[in-house]
């Protein structure tokens, strides 16, 4: 090979191998522990942001359940089936997302989305005083979303109604 091929050929050489490391360097990062992410979950208190959830859910479950059924005449024993239907999803719900059912997911979640230095960074932060502080401040917030959620979910409701209105005040076919 010529001087003047090998200088022009070898920039782009190095540059294409430098472009080809830099893409898979990310993919080479370690991957975090159990214990990495076990730290950072108990850090930003995972298991007692999920668990603050379900009484909230549940409560906008009982209430829509409530508003779907407001102004039905139900018999007692349609109500009795509504109640039981509502505990069942209400149980269910528990369960699922329960911390023993989620911490698995949680945990492979995490392994699957970031390195072992994501992991340890995120933990460090949360056990900051300015990620207690957004720790303390993130049940205000949620409990505000769950209002400004249920504001943009009534007027959905009330045309589910009145489908179920209509539904049951048409004659049986």
């Amino acid at each position: 090979m010529s001087r003047s091929v090998l200088r022009t050929r070898l920039p782009r050489l190095l540059l294409a191998t430098g472009l080809l490391l830099a893409s898979i360097a990310p993919a080479l990062a370690a991957a975090p522990t159990d214990a990495d992410i076990n730290r950072l979950l108990a850090a930003s208190r995972a298991q007692n942001m999920l668990d603050s959830m379900l009484p909230q859910m549940e409560a906008m479950q009982a209430q829509q359940f409530a508003q779907l059924t407001a102004n039905q005449q139900l018999s007692d024993d349609q109500k009795a089936r509504v109640q039981r239907i509502q505990q069942r999803t209400s149980q269910t719900l528990r369960e699922a997302l329960s911390w023993s059912q989620m911490r698995p997911m949680y945990v492979e979640l995490y392994k699957q989305s970031f390195s072992k230095e994501d992991v340890l960074a995120m933990a460090e932060f949360y056990e900051s005083a300015a990620g207690q502080s957004l720790l303390d401040k993130t049940p205000t917030l949620m409990q505000n979303l769950m209002v400004a959620i249920q504001q943009k979910m009534t007027p959905l409701l009330v045309n589910l109604q009145k489908d179920l209105e209509q539904i049951t005040s048409e004659p049986a076919k």
